[in-house]
């Protein structure tokens, strides 16, 4: 520590001091400089009305009313052919990582919205299925155990199952299991 002091005391020494803090000083402010003008971002609607953020101005022929902010001293960008191979595939990458969060919640809660009303679907569908199952079951039970079964005509007459007609309902019968009783 005395050598610090002592070498700060020497008469040559101390006239640097006040250049080496400036010096300091101004490399200090050069960093923040660099690394303020890193976050400065354009901020536009592109042409299908989503909000697009970039290091790089819009792309030509975007109009000024569309630009919702620039880097600051920056001017209106200009006119330039958009490279196709670039353009395309610059655009694509911004669009995705640049959403608005407000916008992905929505659509999160619509994916889960569908996803619900989907499985309240299905779980509707199973119980008509399982309600089924169970009425075709107990049909088949009546058909096998032999049961007088009657059954009403197209023209509103009744008439009592015969050998062959069991055996078609039956095979109806046997179809809806299948068909349900999974």
């Amino acid at each position: 520590m005395k050598s610090a002091l002592l070498t700060l005391s020497r008469p040559g020494l101390s006239s640097h001091l006040p250049r080496l803090s400036l010096l300091a000083l101004l490399a200090g402010a050069a960093l923040l400089v660099g690394t303020a003008q890193a976050g400065v971002q354009w901020k536009w609607k592109d042409a299908n009305g989503a909000i697009q953020y970039s290091d790089r101005p819009p792309p030509a022929g975007t109009p000024d009313s569309n630009i919702l902010s620039r880097p600051a001293g920056a001017r209106a960008p200009v006119n330039r052919s958009p490279d196709p191979a670039s353009g395309a595939s610059a655009a694509a990458p911004s669009a995705s990582s640049a959403t608005d969060p407000e916008l992905e919640a929505r659509r999160k809660k619509t994916e889960e919205d569908k996803r619900g009303q989907k499985k309240a679907e299905e779980d509707k569908q199973a119980a008509q299925r399982a309600d089924n199952c169970q009425r075709a079951r107990g049909y088949q039970r009546s058909l096998e155990d032999g049961l007088r079964i009657t059954r009403t005509s197209p023209s509103g007459e009744r008439e009592v199952l015969d050998d062959r007609g069991r055996a078609e309902e039956m095979q109806r019968t046997q179809e809806v299991i299948a068909n349900n009783c999974k």
